[in-house]
């Protein structure tokens, strides 16, 4: 006859179903424990407040990874011939952001798979190791290009894009975010590039949606793309996008985690992000972008709506032209009427309650965007706005 009391015993120290326990089940809030405080994003994507949430799916191809043991090189491989599949290029990598994919594909054109250059840099002695701009795309991120021991060579028009080109020309490099305000357009610079045999790298970190703009680029010409993964994809935060020419990519790898001696090997990406990453791009590649976009400009109009009676205040809708192109709020208002300028506005919406974040549009304006928000957060902004600016 079994013994009862071992039996129990044993059943105890078993975990429950699913391998959790009844106090793990407990959900513990964790912000504020630490402290910290959630907020309302009506700012964006913005690195410095989170950027985006992941959806569900999303969320359980993270913890789904985090359960087994892979060989990491094996998901890489996997993981990018399915993304490149999707979005119809040569080859993709998920990297450690947009900034990584920036080093590590100015890594790629300037090493190649010489595992000699890939452990040298960036001393770049003896490499091809000068890099074009246009003068107006110097930009806060080229930091990670430099990252590779590079020099900028710094250009305004197409004649002197090409006698800028030498025997130590790596690259191309273009800012897609500034493409208005350069003289050398986005398509014509990728023929340029072609035309002279020299990899281009085109930064379109914030430009999806469109969702067309994960192969738009790649269709002009451009040999490398990069995107951010935590933005509109709505990936893990820490994850982003190289796409491109398969020789490339596989350059980029070599330069990256989890090789040891390369310049990305401080960029590692888990097989967590890899798997959360992958299935972000199926789900954006699948949803109804079109009912997306009304369900934005709904937000809007209420909160357009909830100020419009608001003497001396003036709301216009636009769409940025490139980067973070979806529908924004733009507010306005003549201080000699509401005593407020944009900075004490933006400072009681933080402080109160809820938290909401939004960004300055001039000294006497807000910028609101509305496609980080939640169900239902459009008319709590709205509601909170009203109440700060009918206060003056």
């Amino acid at each position: 006859m079994p013994n009862r009391r071992r039996f129990l015993q044993g059943v105890s120290s078993l975990p429950l179903l699913g391998g959790t326990s009844l106090a793990a089940s407990v959900r513990r809030d964790f912000y504020k424990e630490l402290g910290v405080r959630p907020f309302i994003n009506a700012a964006g994507t913005y690195t410095t407040l989170t950027a985006s949430l992941m959806p569900r799916e999303v969320v359980e191809a993270f913890d789904y990874a985090s359960r087994q043991y892979v060989r990491l090189n094996e998901l890489h491989d996997a993981v990018g011939q399915r993304i490149a599949s999707l979005i119809g290029c040569e080859a993709a990598m998920v990297t450690a952001g947009a900034a990584s994919a920036l080093t590590l594909g100015t890594a790629a054109c300037i090493t190649g798979t010489n595992p000699d250059f890939i452990h040298r840099i960036p001393d770049t002695t003896g490499m091809k190791n000068e890099v074009i701009i246009q003068k107006t795309h110097r930009y806060g991120y080229d930091h990670a290009v430099r990252n590779c021991g590079i020099r900028f060579v710094e250009v305004e028009t197409a004649e002197e894009l090409e006698r800028a080109i030498n025997e130590r020309t790596a690259m191309m490099l273009f800012f897609n975010a500034a493409d208005p305000a350069g003289k050398i357009k986005v398509a014509e610079f990728a023929q340029l590039g072609k035309k002279h045999n020299i990899p281009t790298f085109n930064d379109a970190a914030a430009d999806v949606p469109p969702v067309e703009n994960l192969s738009k680029y790649l269709k002009l010409g451009f040999d490398l793309v990069t995107f951010s993964g935590g933005k509109g994809l709505r990936g893990p935060q820490s994850a982003g996008l190289l796409l491109g020419r398969k020789d490339l990519i596989a350059a980029a790898r070599l330069n990256a985690s989890p090789y040891s001696d390369s310049i990305g090997r401080g960029m590692k990406v888990n097989k967590e992000e890899l798997l959360a990453m992958m299935v972000a791009v199926e789900i954006y590649l699948k949803k109804d972008h079109a009912a997306e976009w009304k369900e934005w400009e709904k937000r809007v109009r209420i909160i357009a709506d909830s100020i419009a009676s608001i003497p001396a205040v003036k709301t216009e809708t636009v769409v940025p032209e490139i980067a973070n192109a979806v529908p924004t709020l733009k507010v306005s208002w003549d201080e000699s009427v509401l005593k407020l300028d944009a900075q004490e506005v933006l400072k009681r919406l933080r402080e109160g309650e809820p938290s909401i974040e939004m960004m300055p549009g001039g000294k006497h304006g807000l910028t609101i965007t509305v496609w980080m928000m939640q169900p239902g957060e459009a008319q709590i902004v709205a509601r909170r706005l009203r109440e700060v600016l009918r206060s003056a």
